[in-house]
């Protein structure tokens, strides 16, 4: 798809989100749902004065906890994938230990780490972890073995074939668990700065509900959809720059 194709959908699906919306705030007629030209209109006042600060320690927060995920889980999730007698000891207790919902243990990683940034960025990054880690090690056993051979009768090395074949093979699916990974992202992020915090978006939608100022609570509500919207445009730039094959 061109770049005018891309636009143009960015467009439509706006103008579909604020359709919707105002068509919904018109039947339920309630306080809590203003129309979107209200909640813009607020949206574009409090940037300049005071969202733009939790918008920044909100993107910082996730941000963070990607990448740091990330860097952990990549390459143990490839090297798992690739040596079957590892990854024999270490899938069961990735089984264990991928279920239990993590965010159950918020409190317990609020005492060891504090209230600030640390904790907010650990629990996110503990969740992330294991979804990247999951469909990284499925990625990496899924690289055909005549693959690896051909390249090793070139005289490659295990480092080239790791290089040459493996990751590339993996990229795909580890782009589109990182995608994945934003949408749980943003909505840990949300529940982590709900409380015990005084910034970031989670916290400032919280304090617009409980002054009952709806056009502010759906600010920061818009605040939090733009952060995704970013992150988003990040990771495709991300993919298009490592993964040039899949737009030839």
């Amino acid at each position: 798809m061109d770049r005018r194709g891309v636009y143009r959908g960015y467009i439509f699906a706006v103008l579909g989100l604020l359709i919707g919306w105002e068509l919904l705030s018109l039947g339920l007629k309630n306080p809590a749902l203003p129309d979107p030209f209200s909640a813009l209109g607020t949206f574009f006042e409090v940037l300049p004065s005071s969202l733009w600060m939790h918008f920044l320690v909100s993107t910082y927060r996730v941000f963070a906890s990607l990448v740091l995920s990330a860097l952990i889980a990549v390459p143990l999730g490839i090297y798992l994938g690739r040596d079957r007698r590892l990854d024999r000891y270490f899938a069961p207790l990735l089984y264990l230990l991928y279920p239990i919902p993590k965010i159950a243990l918020l409190p317990v990683i609020i005492v060891l780490f504090g209230l600030g940034d640390v904790s907010k960025i650990f629990t996110i990054s503990l969740i992330l972890f294991f979804q990247i880690l999951v469909t990284t090690r499925d990625a990496a056993k899924k690289v055909h073995p005549s693959s690896i051979v051909s390249i090793m009768s070139l005289g490659a090395r295990p480092g080239d074939v790791y290089r040459h074949v493996v990751i590339p093979a993996c990229l795909p699916d580890i782009f589109t668990s990182i995608r994945i990974s934003l949408g749980t992202a943003i909505s840990v992020l949300f529940f982590t700065e709900s409380f015990a915090t005084f910034q970031g978006l989670g916290y400032y939608i919280f304090e617009a509900w409980s002054r009952v100022d709806y056009p502010e609570m759906f600010a920061g509500i818009l605040g939090m959809s733009l952060l995704g919207l970013l992150m988003f445009v990040l990771v495709d730039f991300l993919q298009r720059l490592l993964c040039p094959w899949l737009y030839a």
